[in-house]
């Protein structure tokens, strides 16, 4: 049965309307709390992005696990890959940030690890669903319980940051642009840079509650591109709102994506011996491009399905250290269970050291079929496979590109979206393919 709340990355929605309306979220604090009491109890780790509704979301989660025995700690702003790790390392039985991640201000969500780190196993989001909804049945009145930020929290997530990498690596003197998305790394990024020796121009690190994500961060990387044209810098990086993702400008102001520092990363950790198994783990989003180019270099390549939380699944059940997204999300498994962007700006300092060469050259050793992503809206979700006219276009579409390309074409789990991608030798194939499903898709779908 598919889950009514949580999608790809928790449960998200406009704040202070439904899911994210305080009745439900209490509930979801209850829900929580009641099942942790039933399996050993302990405490829950709560950490936010720079949203203004953060705060209110956070009180109502804790009063919700309070009256379900469940104590709370309160880790203010943090990145995502932050409560991730200290719910691991502190021994909580369960951490949540509350994020929306990449979208705008008036957005926010609810993103739940259990005990070991990891993202929560959909069965078990089914479960505190199911739990939820009993809540709500119940008509319980919600309240807030006030919180105070324990700053322990966030100088143990530093620490373990700092200590993160290979640490007899010399990191040589490069100039970095930082565009920290007035989100959650905007107070940290410059801390963190300065402790590595890094000269790093941060920007984007004012947040005011409702300017994350606004004309800066990994889904807007103009700004970013000026700044290393212009000061010279060897590198940019831009996190998004919950700096889970990191997206990377090369010294000549080209963008590099998550399947470009994927090869780069990957190729570096496997001349170290330090890529178990000699594979890494993407999803069905990775280009065509990445295969072809870690297949070069004798590096085997896993996909899952689109999602961080499925890119570790596999990685954890193949062994791998390494694994990603196009779009930035970048695990180093050894020292996360979920994609730290400030991790994988470390990591990419010490590829760039090691190799000496300007990431504008090294990122070459990409080359990337031609690729379209295009989003349709919906006013629906129904199975494909059961839409005839549906079906039957992917599949000429299928047809027609044979072993030189591929179609994908999946809803979003966070918005009402249907996204059409294909890939192909031939761009042209890429243009008009892309066109005749976005017809097609908006003709049955379309809002």
């Amino acid at each position: 049965m598919a889950k009514r709340l949580f999608g790809t990355d928790g449960i998200r929605g406009v704040a202070g309307t439904y899911p994210l309306d305080p009745p439900t979220v209490y509930a979801a604090g209850l829900a929580l709390g009641r099942r942790l009491s039933a399996t050993g109890g302990g405490a829950v780790l709560i950490g936010m992005d720079t949203r203004e509704s953060g705060p209110e979301i956070a009180e109502c989660l804790a009063a919700g696990l309070e009256d379900a025995g469940i104590q709370s700690r309160f880790a203010g702003v943090l990145p995502t890959a932050g409560v991730s790790y200290l719910t691991e390392a502190g021994d909580f039985a369960a951490g949540v940030m509350i994020s929306a991640s990449h979208n705008p201000f008036e957005d926010n969500g609810i993103k739940v690890f259990g005990s070991n780190g990891y993202k929560l196993a959909d069965a078990i989001e089914h479960e505190v669903e199911d739990g939820i909804f009993a809540v709500l049945d119940e008509n319980l009145q919600p309240r807030r319980r006030a919180l105070e930020v324990d700053p322990d929290l966030e100088a143990r997530y530093l620490a373990h940051l700092l200590s993160a990498g290979d640490l007899e690596a010399r990191l040589k003197p490069l100039r970095l642009a930082v565009d920290c998305s007035n989100g959650a790394a905007s107070r940290l990024a410059g801390r963190y840079f300065d402790s590595l020796g890094i000269e790093a121009e941060v920007f984007a690190d004012q947040p005011d509650g409702r300017n994350i994500n606004v004309d800066c961060g990994s889904l807007h990387l103009e700004r970013l591109q000026e700044k290393v044209r212009q000061s010279g810098a060897d590198l940019g990086v831009a996190f998004d709102g919950d700096a889970d993702r990191a997206l990377l400008v090369a010294d000549d102001g080209s963008v590099v994506d998550g399947d470009t520092i994927l090869l780069l990363a990957g190729r570096y950790l496997d001349q170290k011996g330090a890529l178990p198994g000699r594979r890494l783990v993407t999803t069905v989003m990775a280009n065509m491009g990445l295969e072809a180019a870690l297949r070069e270099a004798g590096i085997a390549m896993a996909r899952t399905a689109v999602g961080d939380k499925y890119v570790l699944e596999e990685m954890v059940a193949s062994g791998s250290e390494l694994g990603g997204e196009q779009s930035g999300h970048i695990i180093f498994k050894r020292w996360a269970n979920t994609g730290d962007g400030l991790l994988t700006a470390r990591m990419m300092l010490e590829v760039l050291s090691d190799s000496g060469e300007p990431l504008s050259q090294m990122r070459q050793r990409l080359v990337v079929f031609p690729q379209r992503l295009v989003n349709v809206r919906v006013k629906a979700k129904p199975d494909i496979a059961t839409v005839p006219v549906l079906a039957d276009a992917i599949a000429a579409a299928e047809r027609r590109l044979g072993d030189r390309g591929r179609v994908l074409v999946r809803y979003s789990g966070t918005e009402p979206l249907l996204r059409i991608m294909i890939e192909a030798a031939d761009a042209a194939d890429v243009d008009e393919l892309c066109e005749s499903l976005r017809h097609t898709f908006e003709a049955e779908l379309g809002a």
